[in-house]
């Protein structure tokens, strides 16, 4: 059974998560915007970071529930 302490923490992760892609996506556009040359390069680097950081989030979730 779920408790509210894991529930909260699986929020809180996925919240975080949101807040984090949504930052790397918009300096991508940034750097894109200022160099369009670099396109490529900027956007591998974006989908990589941008999975890091929903694999943190899932460690996040599992943990929280795990915890409880």
């Amino acid at each position: 059974m779920i408790t509210g302490f894991a529930a909260l923490g699986a929020g809180l992760a996925a919240i975080g998560a949101g807040i984090g892609i949504g930052q790397i996506g918009g300096k991508a556009m940034e750097a894109i915007a200022r160099q369009p040359e670099a396109t490529g390069d900027i956007r591998g680097a974006m989908i990589i970071v941008a999975a890091l950081v929903e694999g943190v989030a899932l460690a996040a979730v599992v943990i929280s529930f795990l915890v409880n």
